[in-house]
């Protein structure tokens, strides 16, 4: 009965009844005053003032907002407002005691009216507090919470808690014997080893970890610890990074993989890019891709007139439709299920949807499987890429984007050849293409991709290990999805032609050291000789065939800048249009015929390769009739 009449009361409503609680207090300190205080006139000559002091401390009050101070947030720092009315009415009456002689009041003794009235108000609205906060708890119930950290955040959550509707503070833990059984903002401190006794004891649901400034490693330690009580545990960042940072709590999960790259994120503030996209009709091939995926996502932000998804994958091409559909509903999306070594096809996406601008993210890509199926990696990777490049040409469309990798530098793999043939087709075409701007974007690993170390070693983490490495040296560049499309539609903006971009990827990350910041990160330990009783072990598994030690991002040495510093224009030597005609015309008869030779022959003719073993690398990987069972890749 008290809640329901509680919730229904108005905001007026409780100012209202706040207003007459201190009209209340302030008749009460008014006879408190007359009894202590000395005068020689009866009690009953007094009462006349106090109308004139319940309007004046009613007024100030009401003038100050006092009486709209929400209960369960009122504070010390409230307290200081309640002095208003006490000194209003005692100015009241000093002016009365001199305008009307026989009052007789002592203004030595006005102050004791001030500091009644001070006290009587405090203590009321605390009451109440009490009462409102008794009768709340009573209808529903408040889930405890455990503060795992009694420092400067922990403090400020349980003060937050002190009024929040649906959790309360129960004690807080800390690893400093020092505070241990002492009380800090109301609540007792404990050992961490009493956490389970606690749990059992006070009913605890929630444990949240109040130690920001300590390591990921260490609170996800604390967090697997204390998961098997069967309460939830969360991860709180600092308050002055959710001022600063705009960080919000978050449960206590594995770190998340762009901060494996040990720099800065390209930062947010680019180039505007949405006008160069704006009111285009887009292509986008391996639009169910990771690149392409996000491509999607980012260009249909531009505000496209209409924007067309094509991919060989019928599912991925479903889901990034759907994810599309639902965030964009009033986007023009048409989806294509095909691939893109039709012309007949690619020339009837380009006219019928009127294309101005191709994003050509479609490829096969993964290192390992392209090595055991090099004749369709050939005709999806770089006929594919003739076809529509050609259809695009014949369309005059205003820009083709091909995006590339830097496996194509110097490449070890018959994906790297693949693709760094596809960049010289698109190269032979930009340089006769009058209407057409073709430009290639290169960069390294997307971070957490399809195919991808980061899933890979997520995945055996998971699993308690053990995690795969093919060499302690190996390194790779890594590159966030986002920041990597944010760059390849920068490209697109100021591309005259016949450009070869590469992106600014950092330095190389270690992928060994990758694994144990990941492993460390989860809340485990490596195994190793240093550290035998360690949770998950790392082995080295070996380079296989067509990996690389270290990757590539550039042939030559020149280098041009263009308007963004973490965009670079590589100066590359090209082959001329018959060696192109002749290169393709030569890997149809190989794939057609299944001439391995001539595939072989044709990959190394062309190809600025890293070595002399790519050639035997090539060629096995040719021959090879069987799948072969790869352990990691990092590519």
């Amino acid at each position: 009965m008290l809640f329901k009449f509680l919730t229904s009361l108005t905001r007026s409503q409780k100012a209202i009844i706040l207003v007459a609680i201190d009209l209340m207090m302030i008749a009460a300190a008014y006879f408190s005053f007359l009894k202590v205080s000395s005068h020689s006139t009866p009690l009953e000559s007094h009462l006349w003032v106090l109308p004139i002091l319940l309007a004046v401390g009613g007024g100030t009050s009401h003038f100050f907002g006092l009486n709209r101070i929400k209960l369960n947030s009122f504070g010390l720092d409230d307290i200081g407002g309640l002095f208003l009315p006490a000194l209003a009415i005692v100015s009241a009456l000093l002016v009365l005691d001199t305008t009307v002689p026989a009052l007789q009041f002592q203004p030595s003794s006005v102050p004791i009216f001030a500091g009644l009235l001070v006290v009587y108000s405090i203590i009321s609205r605390f009451l109440l507090l009490k009462v409102v906060q008794k009768i709340y708890s009573r209808r529903s119930k408040r889930k405890k919470v455990l503060i795992y950290g009694a420092g400067q955040t922990g403090q400020q959550l349980a003060a937050a808690l002190q009024t929040d509707d649906a959790f309360q503070a129960s004690c807080f833990v800390d690893d400093e014997a020092g505070l241990h059984k002492l009380t800090i903002a109301g609540l007792r401190v404990f050992s961490p080893d009493q956490i389970p006794q606690l749990i059992q004891r006070n009913g605890i649901e929630r444990v949240v970890l109040a130690m920001p400034s300590a390591d990921q490693a260490v609170r996800m330690r604390i967090g697997r610890r204390l998961s098997g009580f069967g309460c939830e545990v969360l991860a709180l960042p600092s308050f002055a990074d959710i001022v600063l940072r705009g960080e919000e709590s978050t449960a206590a999960t594995p770190v998340k993989i762009d901060s494996l790259l040990g720099r800065d994120e390209v930062d947010t503030d680019l180039p505007k890019t949405e006008g160069t996209y704006r009111d285009q009709n887009i292509l986008i091939t391996g639009a169910g891709g990771s690149i392409g995926g996000e491509l999607c996502r980012q260009i249909a932000r531009c505000s496209p007139r209409n924007l067309v998804l094509l991919d060989n994958s019928e599912y991925a091409l479903y889901s990034i439709s759907c994810a599309l559909h639902e965030t964009n509903p009033a986007l023009s999306i048409k989806s294509i299920l095909g691939s893109v070594e039709h012309p007949e096809l690619m020339r009837e996406v380009l006219q019928d949807n009127k294309i101005d601008i191709v994003f050509h993210a479609a490829a096969y890509k993964h290192v390992n499987l392209v090595e055991q199926n090099a004749y369709e990696a050939v005709r999806n990777n770089v006929l594919g890429t003739r076809v529509l490049a050609e259809e695009a040409r014949r369309a005059e469309i205003s820009r083709f984007i091909l995006v590339s990798t830097d496996k194509a530098v110097r490449p070890t793999s018959v994906m790297g050849s693949t693709k760094r043939l596809a960049e010289l087709v698109v190269q032979d075409l930009a340089n006769r293409s009058e209407k057409t701007k073709f430009s290639i974007v290169r960069f390294g690993n997307v971070l957490g991709s399809s195919g991808s170390v980061i899933p890979l070693f997520q995945k055996q983490i998971h699993n308690m290990g053990p995690v795969t490495v093919t060499h302690p040296n190996v390194t790779r560049y890594f590159m966030t999805v986002d920041e990597a499309v944010r760059l390849v539609l920068l490209t697109g903006t100021f591309s005259d032609g016949g450009d070869v971009f590469v992106l600014d990827m950092g330095t190389p990350v270690s992928i060994y050291a990758m694994a144990r910041k990941m492993i460390e990160a989860s809340g485990h330990t490596v195994r190793d000789e240093l550290t035998p009783d360690g949770d998950i072990p790392i082995i080295f598994t070996g380079l296989t065939d067509g990996e690389k030690m270290h990757e590539e991002l550039l042939i030559g040495n020149d280098m041009l800048t263009t308007p963004h510093p973490k965009i670079l224009r590589a100066q590359e030597n090209q082959i001329s249009e018959l060696e192109v005609a002749s290169a393709l015309k030569d890997l149809r008869h190989a794939v057609e015929d299944r001439d391995k030779e001539l595939l072989h022959v044709t990959l190394r003719r062309y190809v600025e390769c890293d070595d002399q073993n790519v050639s035997a690398q090539i060629s096995n990987a040719i021959k090879t009739s069987a799948p072969k069972l790869t352990v990691v890749g990092e590519d």
